[in-house]
């Protein structure tokens, strides 16, 4: 519930941080002020540090696809649709995680189940970013694709730590990443937006200081926390959580107000998730009274 609600406010500090500045700057100072606080808890634990070149080039593609990639996304679409919106269709991370597992990976494979909840899934996203939206492409349109292809980028970043990150301690891991994705977010942010800011508002620096050290460094050891002692089931049901934090969000600070359709493809969506987690189902079935003989 608290990596819920960090992650969910996530979606309004990013939009408030877009009122003064460009998005590769908002991943920039994300990604450079968590990446200080977590090296921090690397020295404070004295945990060893990985000195294999091929470490620091998967750390460096790890940031590119976890970071770079879908942070630019998000803040760049937050700027043409609303917060709430933004959260619904980042739910859809996890189907895409499980569809892109099974065509990368051999041993995860797309059961009946998975299947069903995939589809299921896929229809949501659809149904919250409306077809109409397809049919009249225009920026929003542009923006609403932009959040679905951020999931599809957290997806392929999951598929690359399982083959190139496997046996790193988790806090290293994220250090190692944001490292890369701060190398990456300088020369963007300087190209694109012609420097880095530093001369913000109060109220910038204070949504910038929350998605960093509070949505990124701390929501990170917080993830990996619930996955180790509560499994990735729990971990992925945290998407659905945080989208009605967003949305309340959303609407209170912002005044948003979202289609009805948006509603309906995040109801489509969690029932996805339900699918594909399966412990609903497999509860009902061992509720089940044994035949009598």
């Amino acid at each position: 519930m608290i990596l819920a609600l960090i992650w969910g406010f996530s979606f309004l500090a990013m939009r408030i941080a877009l009122d003064e500045i460009g998005p590769f700057n908002v991943v920039f100072h994300r990604v450079l002020w968590a990446m200080l606080v977590l090296w921090g808890a690397v020295l404070l634990t004295r945990q060893r540090l990985p000195n294999a070149p091929a470490i620091w080039i998967a750390f460096l593609v790890m940031g590119l696809l976890n970071n770079i990639i879908p942070f630019g996304l998000i803040a760049w679409g937050q700027q043409y649709i609303e917060t709430g919106l933004a959260s619904i269709i980042n739910a859809s991370t996890a189907i895409w995680g499980v569809f892109v597992a099974a065509l990368l990976l051999p041993d995860e494979r797309l059961t009946r189940r998975k299947l069903a909840g995939v589809l299921i899934g896929f229809a949501g996203v659809v149904c919250a970013v409306g077809v109409n939206a397809l049919r009249a492409f225009d920026i929003t349109s542009l923006g609403q694709l932009a959040i679905v292809a951020s999931s599809l980028s957290y997806a392929l970043a999951g598929v690359w730590a399982r083959k190139r990150l496997q046996g790193l301690s988790p806090v290293v891991a994220a250090a190692g990443m944001l490292t890369g994705s701060t190398l990456i977010a300088l020369p963007l942010a300087v190209f694109a937006e012609g420097g880095i800011a530093f001369d913000l508002t109060a109220r910038t620096w204070g949504a910038l200081m929350y998605v960093s050290l509070i949505a990124t460094a701390l929501a990170y050891l917080l993830y990996y926390r619930v996955l180790a002692v509560a499994g990735s089931g729990n971990v992925m049901l945290v998407t659905l959580l945080l989208v009605p934090v967003a949305i309340i969000a959303g609407a209170v600070v912002l005044g948003e107000t979202l289609q009805p359709s948006a509603y309906a493809g995040f109801a489509l969506l969690a029932l996805g998730l339900l699918v594909l987690d399966g412990r609903v189902w497999t509860k009902k079935a061992l509720a089940k009274p044994a035949p009598r003989r």
